[in-house]
This record gives C-alpha cells, structure tokens and sequence, in this order.
C-alpha cells in the first residue's frame, strides 16, 4: 500500500496549485515516464476525482499507485484542450490511456466556389479553408457514387482545368447530357453558378427544395414553349427522383450524424462508426481501440469521440450508444450536440451500429486467434522459443534492373502493420540487375536503424539457400541474437504449398501441404510480393511524367506546368525563344532566359 499512499499524496499536493482553468494534465512516473494524458475544463476539479481512490476503476488504481508527479498545460478553452491532449497522447503513447490506432484518412468532396466555372473534386488530406468540403466518406467507391449522381442532375463539369481552357467543342459529356459545357460557352457563368449553389444545397440535404425550384422552372419553360430547356429539367428531376427513391428512409431526415457505438467481448472492443450526410449512408468503419481492457464503455468512447474528432470534421450530431459522462465538455469541444436515444427511429439506428460492431468484433476475434495459432505452430515446426510479434518480410522488384525497389511488409499477431511497411530505393545503380547485392543493400540500411522497439522475431524473406547465405553475411556485426532468419523457396514444379523452409545449421524442410501455417506463410510473403510490385510500378509510373523540364533549376511545378499547357511538350519548350516563353503565364524575363539557355546550353 506503500506506493499507492504516495500516489495519493502526490495527487492531494497538486490538488493544491493545480489551475482552477481549462487544460492538459500529465501524470509522470519516476522514471520520468508519462502515465496518462488527460483534458479537463477545469483541472482542479478532475485531479480531486482522482484522490477518491475507491471510486477508481483498477486500470486508474494501478496508475496513481505510480505517479510521482503531475505537469500541467492550461489552455482558451475546451476545444485547444481537446486537440493538445490528442497531441500529447500520439507523442508519448501513454499506458494507461486507451489509444486509437487510426490510420485512415477519409476523402472529401471539394469545390472553390470562388473561380468562373468551379468543378467538384475528390479530395483527401490537407484542407484549404477557402473551399467548401463535403463528407467525410468512408471509401472512394461511396465518393465516386455521389459524382455520379451530381453529374446526372446537375452538369458540373468534370474535366481538368488544363483540358477546360484548350476544348473549342464540348466533349461527349454532353452529348450525353452528364455537362453544360462551361468551356465552350453553352451555359453562362451567372447560369453556372446556380448549378454550383444547387449542388451545393443537395449537399447539405436539401433535396425538396431543389426539386420544387426545378419543378417550377420546367413549368416556365413549358409554358414559353421552351420544349428543350423543359425536356433538359425533366430529366434532372428524373435523376433526383432516383436517388431519393433509393435512400434508406431512416436516414432521409438526417442531414449531419455521425452514429457511433460500441461492442465488447472479454477484452476486446470494437467502436463502428456510421457517417450520415445529407440523408445519404457515406459508409461505415469499424476501430479497435487498444488498452481499453479494464475501461467502462463510456470511457472508451469519450476517448475515441474526443480521439478522433481531433483530427476529422465532427457533424452537426453524434448519437451514441451510451450515456456519457463529460457530454457538456465534448459538446462544447467540438461544437456539436451528442445524444443517446432509448426508444424510436433514431434509437434502431444505434442498436443498428452496435450489431454492426458486435459483429465486425466477432470476425476481428476469428481472424486474430487464427493467426496466433498459426504463429503456435510456428513456433513448434521452426524450433522457437516464443510465439513472434513482429515478423518482417523482404522482396524486391525491378524490370532489368530499371527502378528497383526493395520492400518491408510487418506482420504481427494482430495482422498486417501497415504503418511500419517500408520501401527501399535501390541507391546503388551497378547492383540493380543483382537480387543478392539489393537485398544486402535492403537490410544493412534496415538493421542500421534497428531499434530495441522496432526489432524483429523473424526475417522471411524469398529465396533459398544463396539468398539466406548473403543476408547473414550482409548482417555480420549486428546483434542477431533472438531473431531467426528464414528462407522460403518454391517446391517440386514451383506448386504453392509444397516450398521448403531453410534456416542456417538446419536441414530444409516442407510443411504439410495445405496446412494452415504453410497457407499463412504464403500469404505473408505474397502481401510483401504485392507491395514491392506496387511500390516498383508506382515509381515507373512517375518517372513517365518527367521531362526535362524538371531539370531547369528554378522551375517549380507551377511554372512547369504552365509550360507544358501552353507548349504541349518539352520538345515545342526547347524550340521556342525568349520572347515566345514570356507568352506564358508566371514566365518573366528572367525565367525565359534561364529556360532558354537550359535548351541551348
């Protein structure tokens, strides 16, 4: 009990000069370890919450037992509180936090209603605050599907801009009526505007009132005997009609939610997340939080709701499948307002979520004892003293040598890391042609940043006995010890099922054929085959779009770009003199000199 009275007097004394303000708070161990990250809007009061001990659950009771010291941040308000804590918690990674691994990004819907002829874009990362954004969407089909439809009730174009300003006659968009032709004149830029202002209202949900004022133009139109602008209206009303018949009527009310709910089975939890905007299902994904073993569930989604919206625009409503305790502040954090409905449409549509998250939860639970006990097998087939948590598997690609790449992919109990895969850019060209020498090239620079933390179980890697020869001689004189290195080469009629294993001091052998281990050995060294020819084709894709105007010193993207759209190729660039590079956009004098005497060295 010794530690915990300490814990509890060091609380009790930061009690006393803790800030009656909005904030951040830390617990430190003695070894200088953070403990636990928190927020309060006022961090008095929550540091008091910790003294009542017997009120604690036991994750929080194992935690003040080892707190030493306490630092604190005070902060504006509650929303600068919310997004510090999420800083501090992704920089330390606190034990006795719960953590959200999330590594999604979702994609947007973007227009700039501040140019001539806007256009709607896919957008995912960065934001500019001078465009409007809608979404978030969970998955690019769901993105692709609402471009779709503004296409066919609302003629934005599509094209690029560099295609907008060249086309002198509309394009088969058109003619199929999925475009007005801004580009060449068949709509003005007032009548484009409404279009924009219009899809921008289907947007946000307001489908009724775009349809009533379509309804009404069609009217005037037919009454002026304006039979083709009627025939056109038509049409578009057709398209709303259509989507809206396809809804789910539960959602058509629901202008900005997000539904989140939780599901938990022994230690394990699943949080599935619904994405509703405009009346239309933007997707669903589930997250599985860690270290949320001996959490209630309305801690785990607090942590998450204020986790998560930290880094993603919240909705103008959040239902949730539990009463939560700090409501008041997250409602104040995030500007939005948070319930929890008991009975009706919107209370189905919780419990909808949360069958959605048992069930995502019971497939996460199959997946993950399937792999463990493959690891278990591996651990009896290959002689290992503990089951692996982290595996890294090697490969390389290349097309004659030409833009080689070696490629890590990580394996863990818990399935794929993708975070810690890596991509290797072959840096020496004379050994491009030279599996043995890449692969050495591959690991030297991996293990030279090897780290206690990062520091594999098992190399896999695609060869046999000559490539598990060079890769112990590439890591003579690093530290090997509790790492095993294993080979893996095709069988009798290079059949998937029949490779041999091959590890050095140990004769080579095969797994039973079709057994479970031998099919996930197989898929963890496909996964690392997949990527290292996705990374190799990435790269030969790019250098496509090089020219030699990449290699003018000075020239940026912007100007290269204008170049090309007003030149059409670096060839017509090389020929043109001073006077015609001024021409173009961005180009001064200067700029036309240093290009010039960069093609006529």
């Amino acid at each position: 009990m010794a530690d915990i009275k300490h814990g509890l007097e060091v609380l009790r004394h930061n009690v006393k000069i803790a800030p009656e303000k909005p904030g951040v708070y830390r617990m430190i161990s003695t070894s200088g370890e953070v403990l636990y990250v928190g927020k309060a809007k006022n961090i008095k009061k929550r540091i008091v919450a910790y003294t009542k001990f017997d009120k604690l659950p036991t994750r929080l009771k194992r935690m003040v037992a080892e707190v030493a010291r306490m630092e604190f941040i005070i902060v504006e308000n509650e929303a600068k509180a919310l997004l510090m804590e999420n800083e501090l918690i992704k920089r330390f990674s606190p034990r006795f936090n719960i953590l959200l691994k999330d590594d999604k990004t979702f994609p947007h819907l973007m227009i700039n209603p501040a140019e001539d002829y806007p256009a709607l874009r896919k957008q995912r990362g960065k934001r500019n605050g001078k465009f409007r954004y809608f979404g978030p969407f969970v998955s690019a089909a769901a993105v692709n599907n609402v471009m779709d439809i503004i296409q066919k009730a609302f003629l934005l174009r599509s094209c690029r801009d560099s295609d907008f300003k060249n086309r002198q006659r509309p394009c088969l968009l058109y003619q199929i009526k999925r475009c007005s032709a801004p580009c060449v004149q068949k709509i003005s830029k007032e009548d484009y505007h409404k279009l924009v202002d219009e899809v921008i209202d289907f947007l946000e949900g307001k489908n009724t009132k775009i349809q009533e004022e379509l309804s009404q133009k069609m009217q005037e139109a037919s009454e002026r005997t304006d039979f083709e602008t009627a025939a056109m209206l038509r049409d578009r009303i057709r398209a709303l009609t259509s989507i809206q018949s396809g809804n789910v009527v539960e959602y058509s009310g629901l202008k900005s939610v997000d539904i989140i709910a939780i599901a938990r089975k022994g230690d394990m939890v699943c949080i599935q997340l619904f994405i509703i905007r405009g009346g239309q299902n933007c997707g669903n994904v589930p997250y599985f939080p860690k270290q949320a073993e001996d959490a209630t569930e309305t801690e785990i989604l607090e942590a998450f709701i204020s986790d998560f919206y930290a880094t993603h625009i919240p909705p103008k409503e959040i239902y949730v499948s539990e009463d939560l305790e700090n409501k008041t502040f997250l409602e104040e954090a995030l500007g939005v307002k948070i319930y929890n409905y008991s009975r009706g449409v919107k209370a189905k549509l919780i419990e909808n979520a949360k069958a959605n998250a048992l069930a995502a939860l019971e497939r996460k639970i199959a997946e993950e004892t399937s792999i463990k006990n493959n690891l278990k097998e591996m651990m009896l087939y290959f002689g290992l003293k503990k089951m692996p948590q982290r595996i890294e598997v090697y490969d390389n690609s290349h097309i004659q040598g030409s833009y080689a790449v070696g490629a890590m992919i990580v394996a863990t109990p818990d399935g794929f890391d993708k975070k810690a895969y890596r991509t290797f850019n072959i840096k020496n060209p004379a050994i491009t042609n030279d599996d043995f020498a890449m692969m050495k090239e591959v690991l030297t620079r991996r293990f030279d940043k090897m780290t206690p933390e990062n520091k594999p179980d098992i190399i896999l890697l695609d060869g046999g006995l000559g490539q598990l020869h060079a890769v112990h001689e590439a890591l003579n004189g690093y530290d090997l010890s509790g790492i095993t290195i294993i080979a893996i080469s095709k069988g009798p009629e290079r059949n998937a099922g029949k490779e041999f294993y091959h590890i050095l001091g140990k004769e080579s052998f095969s797994l039973p054929y079709r057994s479970p281990v031998a099919f996930y050995l197989q898929n963890i060294r496909d996964e690392a085959h997949r990527f290292a020819i996705g990374t190799h084709r990435k790269k030969r894709a790019k250098s496509v779009y090089k020219s030699r105007v990449d290699e003018i010193e000075g020239i940026g993207a912007k100007r290269k770009r204008d170049l090309l759209n007003h030149f059409g190729s670096a060839e017509e660039i090389s020929q043109a003199n001073i006077a015609e590079l001024m021409k173009v956009s961005g180009i001064s004098k200067k700029t036309a000199e240093k290009v010039y005497n960069f093609f006529h060295k």
